[in-house]
């Protein structure tokens, strides 16, 4: 028996999505008002699942209150509150797409929870926009 147990976090990031090989031009062309030099924000809404079988002795897939912990210090003091492109290290040579700061959180997470559990990162850019990486 497999269970998915989900954990919801917020951050506040800036970010400006463009390609430091191309000029303001084909940026705008692409990427439009989230190409903005001065950046723009986004209430940023994420939600990590993790799947696996409960543990006999706890009923627990995995203790929430660490999954809480790990997604503070690995994601909320990483990125809240921080211009993306300029304050956290991985991205500054990778676009702060929706789609690449799901993998970077997917990645920093992963390496913290049991190998035989499953992890999927799900975030919302606004209510409508989201994404989410299970690793594949």
């Amino acid at each position: 028996m497999k269970i998915t147990v989900h954990r919801k976090a917020h951050f506040n990031a800036a970010h400006r999505l463009f390609r430091k090989d191309w000029d303001d031009e084909r940026n705008r062309e692409v990427f439009g008002k989230c190409s903005n030099p001065n950046y723009h924000g986004h209430n940023y809404e994420l939600i990590v699942s993790v799947t696996g079988e409960p543990n006999p002795e706890t009923g627990f897939v995995m203790d929430l209150k660490i999954l809480k912990e790990l997604i503070y210090r690995e994601v909320e003091e990483s990125f809240d509150h921080k211009n993306l492109n300029l304050e956290v290290p991985e991205f500054k040579d990778l676009n702060p797409t929706a789609e690449n700061i799901a993998v970077v959180i997917w990645n920093k997470l992963r390496t913290k929870i049991r190998e035989d559990h499953d992890l999927e990162v799900t975030l919302y850019e606004t209510p409508r926009n989201f994404v989410s990486y299970k690793g594949e």
